[in-house]
């Protein structure tokens, strides 16, 4: 055992060496060899464990990113093409697997696409084909879903089990990606429909885009896939499997075939319950949650269904001062008698489920007011009480533009 130890730690370090090579301006073609003759055999273990030693030694993330497609090219022809897990139709794995397989269809139309208007004289129209390249930018753009998928759900169990190097490489290159995507899109709706203009595109915004998914599509399925399938449990895939609809699917629906298990959740780790609200989505202390109402830019008011204040919020520029005596208090007495009218009207209209939200606002001392009450209800749809969300949104109507840059206000 030791012995594979040693030799799967000589393999990484071999491999970190070289790869420290290129960073330093070695060029990729006098490194191939020496990577070929030395790697026989690497696995997508020491491919992810190479990029966590980078970076747990202090490489920082976006230089990694940086020469990650350089990484794999350099990779791709030593890296053993092992034959792909046999799992379930439906697994999360399986979707990944043919939603790349989607990928690559519409890839390769629109590259046809290309193909086809290079062989053509530049003055020539060619609308249809401009038609079908904006389409196939706007199918490429589902692919945001596939990688949300992928960043919050795979990665997440990945950190759990101390891999989190990869995958801020990997995220740093979705981001990327998005980018050229976004670029690649918005060129081709601005492109005129003639083959001098069309070859422009394909050079500075199409093809690159193309490349790069590609190039992501190969990570996926010959590093991150393998990898993950080696190192989640069962019941983690389950969780996967249970978050992945928020998230969406990218160009094709997940195949049926897929049973999680029963004990789902089993995998989470235990909590300490003293002192701490357990909820579907995770834990918090009495001291977190009280903080956290407490710092959020809106007051909170919580009417239970027998319409008692039960709760409210105690930031420091509350809106409508509140004080502890109206817990308990109908909140019919806690409004000027000229209002009452409007107030039962909006709990009977909740209560009876024929609304769930009403929303007010007004100019008040310079402020601009937005006042929102949403019916709350469980999961059968019953009744539980009425949450009333206050907040100043003047300084949001001022918003213009983007801030994508750090500044404190």
């Amino acid at each position: 055992m030791s012995e594979l130890i040693d030799n799967r730690s000589r393999k990484i370090a071999s491999l970190k060496e070289i790869i420290q090579h290129l960073h330093k301006g070695e060029a990729p073609e006098a490194v191939k060899s020496q990577l070929r003759e030395m790697v026989r055999q690497t696995g997508p273990s020491e491919i992810m464990a190479m990029e966590q030693e980078l970076i747990s030694g202090g490489m920082p993330v976006e230089e990694v990113k940086s020469m990650c497609d350089l990484h794999s090219q350099v990779t791709r022809e030593v890296l053993v093409q092992l034959p792909a897990a046999s799992i379930a139709p439906g697994h999360p794995v399986d979707t990944f697997r043919c939603e790349n397989a989607a990928i690559r269809e519409v890839i390769a139309k629109t590259r046809a696409i290309f193909n086809e208007l290079s062989t053509r004289p530049d003055n020539e129209e060619c609308e249809p084909q401009l038609l079908q390249i904006k389409q196939n930018a706007n199918q490429l753009m589902d692919i945001d879903k596939h990688y949300q998928r992928k960043e919050h759900a795979v990665f997440s169990f990945l950190e759990k089990h101390g891999i989190s190097g990869p995958s801020k490489v990997m995220w740093a290159k979705d981001d990327d990606i998005r980018a050229s995507l976004k670029r690649m899109n918005q060129a081709a709706h601005e492109c005129s429909p003639t083959v001098a203009d069309c070859k422009n595109l394909a050079t500075a915004a199409v093809l690159p885009a193309l490349s790069a998914v590609e190039e992501m599509i190969f990570k996926e399925e010959n590093i991150l896939l393998p990898m993950s399938l080696q190192t989640l449990t069962e019941n983690e895939w389950a969780e996967v499997w249970v978050s992945s609809p928020k998230y969406g699917w990218c160009l094709v629906e997940p195949r049926q075939g897929y049973t999680p298990p029963q004990n789902l959740g089993a995998s989470t780790p235990a909590v300490p319950t003293d002192g701490t609200i357990m909820m579907p989505t995770g834990n918090v202390t009495v001291e977190q949650l009280t903080s956290v109402l407490s710092t959020l830019p809106l007051d909170l008011t919580f009417v239970d269904a027998n319409d008692r204040v039960a709760f409210f919020t105690e930031g420091p520029d509350r809106i409508f001062p509140r004080s502890k005596a109206i817990i308990g208090r109908k909140v019919q007495h806690c409004h000027p008698p000229s209002s009452v009218d409007v107030v039962n009207r909006i709990l009977d209209d909740f209560r009876a489920g024929r609304q769930n939200v009403a929303e007010f606002w007004i100019e008040l001392r310079g402020k601009f007011v937005h006042i929102r009450y949403f019916a709350v209800r469980d999961k059968e749809g019953k009744y539980l009480g009425t949450v009333e969300l206050t907040q100043d949104i003047a300084p949001l109507r001022q918003l213009a533009s983007e801030r994508r840059l750090l500044q404190y206000n």
